[in-house]
């Protein structure tokens, strides 16, 4: 069975999901026979039981209630404990003071597999009009759920997600076999509202502000990375659309101010500290003097922005990550205000 924990890169490396398997958009598994259920097919069994432990895990979460939610630990990830334990005690604030509200079930059978297999599900409605897709990598046969689920009323609307696997041993029934949390707002701004703000500067030809944009409305509208649904399909294929984009391609990009010039290795949405920010590698001189680096960092970013001035007016601030000599050194986040 393959484990693997998705880590967000940050100055603390904060661990957002942790548990049963790794999760990634690959090909669908081939010659075997698996299957999704959509909430509303679900039979009134199936339907009222996961709700209820999906309302049982999510208020375990808001009430940072650890034991209860070890208690419903799948067996077999006992060694894993401290990371989901790690996961859930760090959404604390994305869920503090909010009431549980379910959004969706998808109940998985994969027990038609002969061993752990990438595998993919399409989970279509009744009608046959929209299939979302989950996707994961060595998957173990057997039958899943996913639980995904709102903070509603929390400051920064968290939003979980859960994978639940039915374990045989002992006396039969759902396990807790993954978590995830992530915001649902920065700054009070929801995904749609990041979604139509990356359109409006797209349409005023500023292509790195958008094309972060479309990366703040991804991010805020689910709380997994193995979900696809044709909404953020949509999203993605506007984003790809963008002329001048940061893409892949695009780095490392240079950037200068007065006779310095600098490379960017990268640059990414960095929600550590709950706000939008932006995380920014750079290649540096390599001083391990804190003021000096420090300094560096701050004519790194200020070149930065110059460069693309509408990533200023549209996010909180820039993390700056110092990469020398094949290792990358945290130095400091800045509000836009403080970046010259």
């Amino acid at each position: 069975m393959k484990f693997s924990n998705r880590i967000e890169e940050s100055h603390v490396k904060r661990l957002c999901w942790s548990g049963l398997v790794g999760l990634v958009l690959l090909a669908p598994a081939s010659g075997f026979a698996v299957s999704c259920t959509t909430q509303a097919e679900l039979t009134a069994q199936d339907r009222g039981t996961l709700a209820s432990i999906g309302e049982q895990l999510s208020d375990a979460v808001i009430r940072q209630d650890t034991s209860a939610l070890q208690s419903v630990l799948l067996p077999s990830l006992a060694n894993q404990w401290d990371g989901i334990r790690g996961a859930i005690e760090q959404a604390a604030p994305i869920v503090k003071a909010g009431k549980t509200q379910l959004r969706n079930i998808y109940l998985l059978d994969a027990s038609s597999l002969a061993t752990p297999t990438d595998t993919q599900f399409f989970c279509s409605n009744a009608a046959g009009s929209m299939t979302v897709t989950v996707t994961m990598r060595g998957l173990p046969p057997g039958k899943y759920a996913v639980v995904l689920a709102d903070a509603t009323g929390a400051a920064l609307a968290g939003q979980m997600g859960f994978v639940l696997a039915w374990d045989q041993t002992g006396t039969p029934g759902w396990k807790l076999g993954g978590f995830s949390a992530r915001e649902g707002m920065f700054n009070g701004h929801d995904g749609v509202w990041y979604w139509t703000r990356a359109r409006e500067l797209a349409r005023s030809n500023m292509p790195w502000a958008a094309w972060y944009c479309y990366d703040a409305a991804h991010y805020l509208e689910l709380p997994v990375d193995f979900i696809s649904s044709p909404n953020l399909d949509k999203l993605t294929q506007e984003q790809a659309k963008i002329t001048g984009a940061p893409t892949e391609e695009s780095f490392p990009a240079s950037v200068t101010t007065g006779d310095r010039t600098w490379k960017i290795d990268a640059v990414r949405l960095d929600p550590t500290l709950h706000e939008p920010d932006l995380g920014v590698t750079y290649e540096s001189a390599g001083n391990t003097d804190p003021a000096v680096a420090r300094t560096e960092a701050i004519a790194v970013l200020g070149a930065l922005l110059k460069a693309h001035p509408g990533i200023r007016e549209n996010f909180h601030g820039m993390w700056a990550y110092a990469s020398s000599g094949g290792k990358v050194t945290p130095i400091m986040e800045l509000p836009m205000a403080q970046i010259p």
